[in-house]
């Protein structure tokens, strides 16, 4: 898997609603879901590396669609 900084949740949360999520409920945390994933972004900035690495699975991209919607 290439290599991805770590970026706002901001900026994180608008590449997802890109990617057709939409916002379910906010908190600690920033649920999104599309319909068949359901993504919880932890309010950090920036979000930890691993940690988006393991968003962008859950949300069924890869790396390189995710860096697009940046």
């Amino acid at each position: 898997m290439p290599k991805l900084p770590g970026i706002p949740h901001l900026q994180a949360v608008r590449a997802l609603e890109k990617a057709g999520f939409v916002l379910i409920r906010q908190g600690k945390h920033i649920i999104l879901s599309d319909g068949a994933h359901t993504v919880q972004v932890p309010r950090n900035n920036p979000v930890n590396a691993y940690t988006m690495g393991k968003l962008i699975r859950d949300a069924g991209l890869t790396v390189a669609e995710f860096k697009r919607l940046l």
